[in-house]
């Protein structure tokens, strides 16, 4: 009895077995002709049919990176910013190097305002090279800048907005992204008051014409003029006329600037900062170390007044304290190179041997990093670097 009921069921399992196989290889086909058929429509502009056909295809094979890929980018053309974002989120989670999707899930996040996210991914996407195409590029950049801006990192925004204008010339857009990020107001461009308007352009305008190549300096000038004319007592306007003297390498007019933007903002922990570093290259370590102190007092969490307030003390000749400052800037800051070389610097003074080829190795190490993902001051520095000029 028992046999005679197992033969039919061992029939029925293989026919089963056998119809299985057959659906598929008949889904596999159907995969196929339906990424062949979304390819075609996409490249025949048939956008909706592309994106239904995309859909399909992804519901029978989920890991499909391609069909993500495409189905995101299509989305974000169509401005369905959520979706998009969602398409490519998939992406990034199954491709081992996601590259340019990064920068598609960012410029997603930032439509559908999560700016946290949008940071996030456009880090990802620097720390992998910053892949795509010279549009994708220009966008992502641009973007990016403007987020650091709003978070207060003004300079980083600022190199990110100086290469753009070097590559692509000016436009309105970019006038008043660099204007923002040069008045140091930590805000997006639909996002601060109509007052406003008329000195972020005229500041926006001096640092285009200062960052393009060949450096228009006198069109910059005309521009600080007019900014200066009705804003005199405007905050951060004779610090943003620091930067771009110091940028020409007119250190005594940066100076006169950094010290007006004090008398206007007498907590003004940059401006301080920046007239410490003038002052110590200069020798002046007392009005250095006053100034450093008084913008480490202001800001105790922020890693460029422990950094400077270290070097001053290392030049006064207070060693242990200056070591002190400077591994807590690098606390706060582990990937900046000059802190690192600042420390091992101290160290080696100090007869620490062992610390400072710790940190030399670090160093060396940081030196390669990508730009935009250094510190301010760092960055800074680049930024002066590209400025030809003479001292007047």
């Amino acid at each position: 009895m028992i046999l005679w009921m197992r033969t039919p069921l061992l029939t029925l399992a293989f026919t089963l077995a056998v119809a299985f196989c057959g659906l598929c290889h008949a889904a596999q086909k159907s995969f196929d002709e339906i990424s062949r058929a979304a390819d075609a429509a996409r490249t025949a502009d048939r956008l909706q049919d592309a994106i239904e056909l995309y859909g399909q295809g992804l519901n029978l094979r989920p890991s499909w990176q391609d069909g993500w890929w495409w189905l995101g980018s299509l989305y974000y053309e169509q401005d369905r910013f959520p979706d998009a974002q969602t398409a490519l989120t998939r992406l990034v989670a199954l491709a081992p190097k996601p590259g340019p999707a990064y920068a598609f899930v960012a410029l997603s996040e930032y439509e559908t305002k999560n700016y946290t996210g949008a940071l996030e991914h456009f880090q990802k996407w620097a720390l992998a090279g910053s892949p795509g195409t010279e549009e994708l590029i220009d966008v992502a950049s641009f973007h990016w800048a403007l987020l650091l801006t709003r978070e207060s990192r003004f300079v980083q925004s600022l190199y990110l907005l100086t290469a753009k204008a070097q590559r692509r010339g000016g436009s309105a857009a970019l006038t008043e992204a660099m204007g923002l990020a040069s008045l140091r107001m930590a805000r997006l461009p639909e996002d601060y008051p109509l007052e406003w308007r008329e000195r972020v352009w005229l500041a926006g305008k001096a640092a285009f014409y200062a960052s393009i190549v060949p450096h228009q300096f006198d069109r910059a000038q005309d521009y600080e003029n007019k900014l200066l004319l009705h804003y005199d007592q405007a905050p951060d306007v004779h610090y943003f006329r620091g930067s771009l003297f110091g940028f020409q390498k007119k250190r005594e007019q940066a100076k006169n600037e950094y010290r007006q933007e004090l008398r206007i903002s007498p907590h003004h922990a940059p401006a301080m900062m920046e007239l410490a570093r003038l002052d110590l290259d200069d020798g002046r370590l007392d009005e250095a170390l006053s100034l450093a102190r008084r913008a480490d007092g202001l800001e105790p969490k922020n890693p460029s007044a422990h950094h400077i307030l270290g070097q001053a003390l290392f030049a006064s000749g207070h060693l242990q304290e200056g070591a002190r400052e400077l591994e807590t800037a690098r606390q706060m800051a582990p990937d900046s190179a000059s802190i690192r070389f600042h420390l091992m610097t101290v160290y080696q003074k100090l007869g620490r041997t062992k610390d400072a080829e710790h940190e030399k190795a670090i160093f060396e190490t940081l030196s390669g990093k990508r730009e935009v993902l250094l510190p301010p001051e760092e960055l800074q520095e680049l930024l002066r670097n590209q400025q030809p000029g003479q001292e007047k």
